[in-house]
């Protein structure tokens, strides 16, 4: 038997919405060399597009329509990017650990514990202020220090003590517990009780899209487990990083490839939602959903509505095109 690569000839429906990509991509990155009339422009208020220069119109205050068109492209990305990224890498995390150790009560050094517990102690008694550029990154950070500083402690003696978790029914229970509430009403809740920001939506939004990646990663990991390159691994003693890093997380890119298009399409819809509802981020940062929102106040402004619902119509229906694209590549066996 030899194998051989094949070559699986991309559609055009995968080309032209990987173009759509693409170009959504280049407005955000280049919009800053766009030249726009003044805005706003009081004495062009809700013109209609190719109107007294602007290509797409404007709106009740005068504003250029494709001005928050291409800002908003950025926006979206700003959000949705690192969001998708940050989420995918905690669920996927927490699912493999899920997975791989399950019920059998893994064990964490103390030290890591009592430190995270420490830094996030002081950061509910001295919050940063609303001002600071890390207003919204002050938990992760704080976290990321008592993982450090626990890491540091646990080289000690005296420090070395371990406590047993159960962590798979812990996140089992927390999966459960976020997939329960409607995530739309969760996140307004607790974005309307904290300064708005870019930095603090991503943080909001990372917390509450890890369901899905370490839901898809747990179930995963159960299934190589019983696999026989994975019994294999684990008969010859090999290091659990070594059978996570070299094993089970390069079997599970599959799932993780499929997920992260799906996630992003979910997270720029619900981020031009928040915008539309006024809340999440700062008045003064250009969205789609705040264009869709001037809509309201001039519903006979169709250019208002029509273009950036077609922005986001394209974006997540390209993104979903994505997922179900075949391979480029594939192993053929023929018979030599």
């Amino acid at each position: 038997m030899s194998t051989t690569i094949a070559y699986t000839k991309r559609s055009w429906s995968w080309r032209l919405s990987l173009g759509w990509l693409l170009l959504l991509a280049a407005a955000a990155l280049f919009a800053d060399f766009f030249s726009f009339p003044p805005s706003p422009d009081l004495l062009q208020i809700n013109a209609a597009p190719l109107a007294s220069g602007h290509l797409l119109g404007t709106d009740s205050q005068g504003q250029d329509v494709l001005r928050g068109m291409l800002y908003g492209a950025r926006t979206a990305l700003l959000v949705s990017v690192p969001t998708t990224l940050l989420a995918s890498a905690l669920g996927t995390a927490l699912g493999v650990a899920a997975g791989y150790w399950g019920n059998s009560r893994m064990r964490l050094p103390k030290a890591w514990l009592i430190s995270l517990a420490c830094f996030l102690a002081l950061y509910a008694l001295f919050t940063a202020p609303a001002s600071s550029p890390l207003a919204g990154w002050w938990p992760l950070c704080l976290a990321g220090g008592g993982l450090v500083l626990g890491s540091i402690l646990s080289r000690f003696s005296q420090w070395r003590a371990t406590v047993a978790l159960p962590i798979d029914s812990l996140v089992s229970a927390a999966i459960v517990f976020l997939a329960a509430l409607p995530r739309l009403l969760l996140v307004v809740l607790v974005a309307t009780a904290v300064s708005p920001s870019v930095a603090t939506l991503v943080l909001l939004l990372t917390l509450t899209f890890w369901v899905p990646s370490a839901r898809l990663m747990r179930a995963e990991v159960r299934r190589i487990r019983w696999l026989p390159y994975f019994e294999a691994a684990t008969a010859l003693g090999l290091p659990t990083r070594q059978i996570i890093f070299r094993h089970v997380l390069p079997n599970c890119w599959q799932v993780v490839r499929t997920a992260l298009p799906l996630s992003l399409a979910a997270i720029i819809s619900l981020e031009t939602t928040l915008s539309f509802l006024g809340v999440g981020l700062p008045p003064e940062v250009p969205s789609w959903g705040r264009i869709l929102a001037a809509g309201r106040v001039a519903p006979s402004s169709w250019w208002l509505i029509v273009f950036p619902t077609v922005a986001l119509l394209l974006t997540a229906l390209s993104l979903r095109r994505l997922v179900s694209a075949p391979e480029p590549y594939s192993r053929v066996l023929q018979a030599s």
